[in-house]
C-alpha cells in the first residue's frame, strides 16, 4: 500500500487502497487533509491519552507555573488558577469528537462553520499563523535547555552555534512530523513514559524545598489581585486552547468510538500532565528564581541529574512540536496551498526556525511566552466556541467525503463559499475580546476595569451565542450526517 504523502489537499477522497497499511509507523503518512475511509480506520481511543500527555509533560509548563508567582500571586492562589485554566482542557476533548464522526482533520470540519473559501481565511491565520508561532515557542524552549548542554560540553554557544543547535532540534521534530500520525502514537507511549520519570525525580527536590504556605512579599488585593487572576487564567486556558486541531489525531479512529471515550482519553491526556507539571513550577518559584527557570532548577537539582533533565527538556519540546507541525502541514493545505502535507511540514519548520532565532537572539524569551500565549487567547477562545458549538447544534454528524468537495454548490460552500453565521460570530467575538484584553496592548474594556482581562469569558460567550443563534435556523432542514 501507499508509503508516500499523497494528500494534496485537492479536496478529495484519493486514496484507492484496501486500508491494511496505510497508516504505518516508520512510514510516511499517505493521507493529508482528504478523507480517510471507514475500510483504513483502525486504533482504540485509549491510545490518545500517551499521544497528549507525552506533549504536555514538559518543561514549558513549568515555565507558565513559574510565572504566575513571579506575577504576584501566592502559592494556593496560583493552584486553584491552574487547575481553572486546564479545565478547557475539557472542550478540547469534545473538538477531538468530531475526527472520527468525519474521518477528516479539525482543518477541514471547520468548513462545516466558515464555507470552502471563509475557512481559507480562518485556517491561514487561526491555523496556520499560530502553528508557526507554536512550532518557534517550543523551539525555543527546547533551544535554551539544550545551549546549557552545550556548554556543560565545553562548547562555546556563540551565535553559529546557537543556529546550529536549533537546527538540528528542528530537524528531529521535524522528522516525526513528517512521518506523521502512526509514529506519532508508537513514539509517544515511551517518550510519556521517559519524561514522567525524569519529572518525577524533580518533583522530589522540588517539594524537598518548596514552600507550601508562600505568599508574595506584597500581597495582591483588590483590584491588582483579580487583574492578575485573570491573566493568569488567560495564560493557562492558552495551553489547552491552542490545540483546536485535536480531531487531526483522532481521525484514524473507527467511526463507531465511543465519542465519550475520545473525549475522555484526549481531555485527561493534557490535564493531568497539565496541571502537575504546572504546579511543579509554581512549587518551584517558591524557592528559586523562575525568571531563569533552567538555572534556577538546576540549582537545586544534583549534578549527576542535570544532563538528563536537559535532554527531557529537549524530548518534551520535541514531542510536543512535533503534533503541531504535523499540524501546521495540514493547515497549509486547508488554507489552499496545494503542497503534500510532508512538504508543507518541512516548509513550516523552516519558518518557525526563523521565528527562533529572532525570539532567542533579538528578543526576551519569558516576555515572549506570556505575551504570545495570552494574546493568541483573543483568537483561540472564540475559534473553540464556534467550533463547539457547530458539534452540539450537529450533534457531532458530519459528512466526512461532502466535507472535501470544494466545488460550488458542495453542501458546505454556502453563500460564495462563506458560511455568514460563522464568519459573523468568530469576527464579533475576536473584537469583542480584543476589546477586552490586557497584554501587548490594554483594550478600552480592561482599561476601565482596571487591567482586568476579560478577554477569554467574553470571546467565547459572544461567539458560541451569535454562532449558536445564527447557525441553528441555518440547519433547519439541511442534513448534517453521510447518507446511510
Amino acid at each position: 500500500m501507499a508509503s508516500r504523502d499523497t494528500g494534496t489537499g485537492t479536496g478529495t477522497d484519493t486514496d484507492t487502497g484496501t486500508g491494511v497499511d496505510t497508516d504505518r509507523p516508520g512510514r510516511i503518512e499517505a493521507h493529508g487533509i482528504d478523507h480517510v475511509p471507514d475500510r483504513e480506520r483502525h486504533g482504540r481511543a485509549r491510545e490518545l491519552f500517551p499521544v497528549w500527555a507525552a506533549a504536555n509533560v514538559n518543561y514549558l509548563s513549568m515555565v507558565v507555573g513559574g510565572a504566575l508567582i513571579l506575577m504576584g500571586l501566592s502559592l494556593g492562589q496560583a493552584v486553584a488558577v491552574i487547575v481553572l485554566g486546564s479545565l478547557f482542557w475539557a472542550p478540547i476533548g469534545l473538538l477531538a469528537v468530531s475526527g472520527p464522526a468525519s474521518g477528516t482533520p479539525s482543518e477541514v470540519i471547520a468548513r462545516a462553520m466558515y464555507g470552502i473559501r471563509g475557512n481559507r481565511v480562518n485556517i491561514a491565520v487561526n491555523g496556520w499563523a499560530l502553528c508557526i508561532c507554536y512550532i518557534a515557542l517550543n523551539l525555543a524552549a527546547a533551544a535554551v535547555a539544550a545551549f546549557v548542554f552545550v556548554e556543560k560540553a565545553g562548547i562555546d554557544t556563540n551565535s553559529g552555534v546557537k543556529v546550529a543547535v536549533v537546527v538540528v532540534i528542528a530537524a528531529l521534530t521535524l522528522v516525526i512530523g513528517v512521518y506523521g500520525h502512526a509514529t506519532m502514537v508508537k513514539l509517544y507511549p515511551p517518550i510519556a513514559i521517559a519524561l514522567t520519570a525524569t519529572f518525577a525525580v524533580v518533583a522530589v527536590y522540588v517539594c524537598a524545598r518548596s514552600d507550601l504556605g508562600h505568599q508574595p512579599a506584597r500581597p495582591l488585593t483588590g483590584v491588582d489581585l483579580w487583574a492578575t487572576l485573570a491573566a493568569g487564567l488567560t495564560l493557562i486556558a492558552s495551553g489547552p486552547l491552542s490545540y483546536t486541531n485535536s480531531a487531526d489525531f483522532s481521525r484514524y479512529l473507527p467511526r463507531e468510538t465511543s465519542p465519550w471515550a475520545v473525549a475522555a482519553w484526549t481531555a485527561l491526556g493534557g490535564f493531568l500532565p497539565g496541571v502537575l507539571l504546572t504546579s511543579l513550577g509554581a512549587l518551584a518559584a517558591t524557592v528559586v528564581d523562575m525568571s531563569e527557570p533552567q538555572a534556577g532548577l538546576e540549582g537545586i537539582l544534583p549534578t549527576w541529574f542535570s544532563p538528563v533533565f536537559l535532554l527531557a527538556i529537549v524530548l518534551g519540546t520535541i514531542a510536543n512540536n512535533a503534533m503541531t507541525a504535523y499540524s501546521s502541514g495540514l493547515a497549509l493545505q486547508a488554507a489552499g496551498v496545494r503542497v503534500r502535507r510532508s512538504l508543507g511540514v518541512v516548509v513550516d519548520g523552516a519558518l518557525g526556525v526563523a521565528v527562533t532565532l529572532y525570539a532567542l537572539l533579538v528578543s526576551n524569551f519569558l516576555d515572549t511566552v506570556g505575551n504570545l500565549l495570552q494574546l493568541t487567547v483573543v483568537v483561540l477562545g472564540p475559534s473553540t466556541a464556534v467550533y463547539a458549538t457547530d458539534i452540539l447544534l450537529r450533534r457531532c454528524r458530519y459528512d466526512g467525503p461532502a466535507l472535501t468537495d470544494e466545488n460550488p454548490g458542495s453542501p458546505f460552500w454556502y453563500a460564495r463559499g462563506v458560511n455568514p453565521a460563522g464568519a459573523l460570530a468568530l469576527t464579533a467575538g475576536i473584537a469583542a475580546s480584543a476589546l477586552c484584553v490586557d497584554t501587548l496592548y490594554t483594550g478600552p474594556v480592561a482599561r476601565a476595569l482596571g487591567g482586568v482581562d476579560l478577554s477569554l469569558p467574553v470571546g467565547i460567550i459572544v461567539s458560541a451565542s451569535l454562532y449558536g443563534l445564527l447557525m441553528r435556523r441555518s440547519l433547519r432542514g439541511r442534513p448534517t450526517a453521510p447518507p446511510a
